[in-house]
């Protein structure tokens, strides 16, 4: 991994905008045929979203590829550290990122329900009342730099392994397409599984999708289940 991040270091920046560029497009492509396939409708992913739609993805994605640049510059100046050794971190810098976003965007995802910022940032999200994988990149513009800001933020109070980053990220996308299928793909009796029934599944999501002063947790409930905004059906 430290020679890609050595060769990283040596590439103009115009190369580097693109490479982000295209993997944040790969990532909201993937998302959209994945998503649709889970929910029967494989090869559709041109003709079930409207114009609108694409405009406001391809805006978030862009947006997401300036967060990446952003995160990309702070290392290279020295301001996040990034370890690349393989050791036990792997796992607990993920572990730790999990649970630290799901907090912080707790924090944040409560603060604007609560606040005139509900209607100026969230309010185009939620007008999805029964969500698709598209609508994970529905967002204001604000509002998804400062869901890039939070990110930045650990990474910059933190030093992180790059493996243990990888797969935070990975699971970060899992969770977000997961919520925004409209339906559970999950068999009810696995929901209730030990540990479980304490992660943010598809339900949880679309939950709060139809009932918006509930369950405002991303990848797990244990925040609502703490401050009691908690409801499973």
């Amino acid at each position: 991994m430290q020679p890609i991040l050595d060769t990283l270091l040596q590439m103009p920046a115009w190369q580097l905008w693109s490479i982000f560029l295209t993997e944040n497009l790969l990532i909201m492509l993937g998302v959209l045929a994945w998503g649709n396939a889970l929910q029967g409708k494989p090869g559709q992913l041109m003709f079930v979203y409207t114009q609108r739609q694409w405009g406001i993805c391809l805006l978030t994605c862009a947006l997401n590829t300036v967060v990446t640049y952003a995160g990309y510059w702070l290392w290279k100046q020295g301001y996040i550290i990034i370890t690349t050794s393989l050791s036990f971190r792997i796992i607990t810098d993920a572990v730790f990122l999990f649970l630290a976003m799901d907090l912080l965007m707790y924090i944040f995802h409560y603060i604007i329900h609560k606040t005139f910022l509900y209607r100026w940032l969230h309010q185009l999200h939620h007008e999805a009342v029964d969500p698709q994988p598209i609508d994970l990149f529905i967002l204001h513009p604000v509002e998804t730099l400062c869901f890039g800001a939070l990110w930045l933020m650990l990474l910059l109070f933190f030093r992180m392994n790059i493996y243990g980053i990888m797969i935070y990220l990975a699971i970060n996308v899992f969770f977000g397409m997961m919520g925004h299928l409209g339906m559970e793909p999950l068999p009810e009796r696995v929901c209730q599984w030990p540990g479980f029934k304490y992660l943010g599944t598809s339900s949880f999501h679309h939950h709060h999708h139809q009932q918006e002063k509930e369950n405002f947790g991303f990848y797990t409930s244990i925040w609502d289940r703490l401050f009691r905004t908690y409801q499973s059906r």
